[in-house]
């Protein structure tokens, strides 16, 4: 799924040089950022309401094995590629790559409409909105230093994906539980840690075509960090389909 990969576009927009410049410039960095992964998230979910109702496009996407693990391939490059592509290309191009990855995103997140019940991917989603947007504030306004939860959710975050991998051979109903579990708490530390990452960060950002760029990045981030915990919640509260 989408978490695969998803710390590798987490490394290069927190690296920059970070400080306090300016609340205002960091506030409204934070704000594009949100307003940039918000529009992601609308891409994935009308993307993926699209691929469920046609069945066309669900026969070419899941009816073929190497179509499937195909598009997560060209997901997972995507997420690997952007942060140095996007430092390099224009704003536009950047802007591009964000929303095809999103938009891709949509055709592979398409599957949860086939497993779960409607109602249910509703009210998770409006749960995880309301957890994120809580730890978001949390991230923008604390005065704490979020260094070591940060550290603590990317060790997590890596054993995560070893056990992931690892049950997809063994198939144990206690490690996927287990990584289920887990992941909701790495990806609840990882929403704040990166909030208040991106906020320093966007206190030292002039306006303009880098901002932007950035902001994209940062978008990237806190899609992922949404998506996997809308993921796991959605494993734990879901109704899975009987027809």
């Amino acid at each position: 799924m989408a978490w695969i990969g998803t710390n590798q576009s987490r490394v290069q927009p927190i690296s920059a040089g970070i400080g306090t410049r300016s609340d205002t410039a960091a506030r409204t960095f934070l704000q594009r950022v949100h307003f940039f992964m918000s529009l992601g998230l609308a891409t994935t979910g009308a993307v993926a309401l699209a691929v469920v109702s046609s069945p066309a496009a669900l026969q070419f996407v899941f009816g073929n094995t190497l179509v499937f693990f195909g598009l997560m391939i060209a997901e997972l490059v995507l997420v690997v590629a952007f942060a140095p592509i996007a430092a390099r290309v224009s704003a536009s191009a950047a802007a591009v790559m964000f929303f095809s990855y999103a938009a891709l995103s949509g055709v592979t997140f398409s599957v949860i409409f086939l497993r779960y019940t409607m109602g249910s991917i509703g009210s998770t989603f409006v749960v995880t909105g309301g957890m994120f947007a809580g730890l978001s504030i949390y991230g923008a306004v604390t005065k704490r230093d979020l260094t070591s939860i940060g550290s603590f959710a990317i060790m997590g975050l890596w054993g995560l994906i070893l056990g992931s991998i690892v049950n997809i051979f063994l198939k144990s109903p206690m490690l996927y539980w287990l990584t289920t579990f887990v992941g909701v708490v790495v990806f609840t530390g990882l929403t704040a840690y990166d909030t208040a990452k991106l906020k320093a960060l966007g206190a030292n950002l002039e306006a303009g075509e880098s901002q932007t760029k950035m902001a994209l990045q940062g978008a990237l981030i806190l899609y992922l960090d949404f998506i996997n915990l809308f993921l796991m919640l959605l494993r734990i509260f879901g109704s899975r389909r009987r027809d």
